[in-house]
């Protein structure tokens, strides 16, 4: 290890001091808070936040967020990418102003609605689409229609994958290869054996094995795994995973919910590929809840003929507010005024050059740590080569250097995400910006190493 831990453990013991004293007011909410919220908190995730509690947001617009206690942030966290947008961009804001005035929901179609799905059939070639309230809504429902059109029961995710809180992909790899229930799963229904087969990612000859098995209703993917560091696909993998679930007839569910940074049509649309089901949420809407799954008019066909009529609400597909007129609204903003082309061709670049600012850093300081790029998306390891699974990845991690390198840039007026070394530019984020991590990055390397 290029530093002692020694100093690494003063560091944190420095800026925790330095983050709490500066703080006075999140501090007090959140003590306050722990009489009535588990954990202090309105979700357990919050926990992991770096200094012991977190910041209390007073406010957030574009790329900025100011706390409880007058602070500014550069947000390159963008709330793990449901505020990709930005904060309250203008056009969603005033979207949502309009539909509220004219109704929440109502269990009816809107125009939007058709816009939206036209939009997404544009963007990424799949015709027909469903809306949900979350990409682990559209996960649980593709899973399903997929067990339903091919009669088989279990399905196939990749080690360390992210989907949501989806029951199935709890899953991972035990040290014989077989498959286990994850980590910190907490209260499994079943033996995650009985659903789910775990595969390696970029391991071909893994998910022959298990597509050849017959059991296999579909393979649930994210083009590159992006939960445990980012992990690309090695050339041919797609193509491979493509091939293989054709020839065993088994459906491909492509998940673009944090790979939409590589353009405006996720990875798919910037790499060409072709699956069965997508499923997507967070970011579509500017932050306001909602999610989507597209499907080819193949896969429909088989739905519309194994499915009655007077059957199509009582088997598990679809949610009361699923598909509301504030959601589409947002929706048909964030899409067309938002997430645009043109911003992307802005988004892209920044993310370069944040990766370009943390190569440098480690480059200087001989770090064995590599950056691994993904659009407007840019995320570090503690590995010296790009992992290509996530046991790589994982096996790279680093609790306690995590936790310094977020709280160094916390109390520098940087917001990384809390259970990543990741970053991700909006539309609204500047080069000032992204400069601006590079200069308090460069430094914490300098006090570290």
């Amino acid at each position: 290890m290029p530093f002692d831990r020694g100093r690494l453990s003063a560091l944190l013991a420095r800026e925790a001091e330095a983050f709490a004293a500066a703080r006075p007011r999140s501090r007090a909410l959140f003590e306050r808070a722990g009489g009535s919220l588990l954990g202090g908190v309105p979700m357990p995730w919050m926990m992991l936040w770096a200094g012991g509690f977190p910041v209390f947001t007073q406010e957030a617009s574009g790329a900025r967020i100011v706390d409880v206690d007058g602070h500014e942030y550069v947000d390159l966290c963008l709330g793990d990418t449901g505020a990709m947008t930005g904060h309250g961009p203008p056009a969603v804001a005033e979207a949502v102003r309009e539909q509220l005035a004219r109704g929440i929901t109502t269990m009816l179609p809107t125009e939007d609605s058709v816009v939206v799905a036209e939009e997404l059939r544009r963007r990424f070639g799949l015709p027909l689409w469903q809306f949900t309230l979350s990409a682990t809504d559209a996960n649980r429902h593709v899973i399903r229609y997929a067990r339903h059109i091919t009669g088989r029961r279990k399905i196939v995710v990749h080690d360390h994958c992210y989907h949501g809180s989806v029951d199935e992909t709890f899953a991972g790899l035990d040290a014989s290869g077989r498959t286990v229930s994850r980590r910190g799963n907490i209260g499994p229904p079943v033996d995650p054996a009985e659903t789910t087969w775990v595969v390696e990612f970029n391991d071909v000859e893994g998910l022959e094995r298990a597509l050849a098995s017959g059991e296999v209703a579909a393979v649930l993917a994210e083009p590159a795994l992006t939960n445990v560091g980012i992990v690309l696909p090695e050339p041919g993998y797609h193509d491979a995973l493509r091939e293989l679930t054709r020839r065993h007839d088994v459906l491909l569910i492509i998940d673009e919910t944090h790979t939409l940074s590589a353009g405006p049509g996720g990875y798919t649309g910037a790499h060409g590929l072709q699956p069965d089901f997508m499923t997507m949420g967070k970011a579509i809407a500017g932050g306001i809840p909602a999610g989507a799954f597209g499907m080819t008019a193949e896969v429909s066909d088989r739905i519309d003929a194994s499915i009655a009529l007077e059957d199509i609400d009582v088997g598990g597909i679809g949610g009361t507010l699923a598909g509301n007129a504030l959601s589409l609204a947002a929706m048909r903003a964030t899409l067309t005024e938002v997430l645009t082309d043109e911003a992307f061709a802005r988004m892209l670049p920044l993310g370069d050059r944040w990766a370009d600012g943390v190569d440098a850093g480690i480059a200087k300081h001989s770090l064995p740590w590599t950056c691994t790029r993904l659009g407007a998306r840019g995320e570090y390891t503690f590995t010296p080569t790009a992992p290509r699974t996530g046991a790589e990845a994982h096996a790279g991690g680093d609790f306690a250097l995590e936790q310094l390198l977020h709280l160094y840039a916390l109390n520098r007026g940087i917001l990384l995400t809390p259970f990543h070394n990741m970053a991700l530019m909006s539309p609204a984020t500047t080069e000032a910006d992204v400069d601006r991590h590079t200069e308090v990055f460069q430094t914490l390397l300098s006090d570290l190493v």
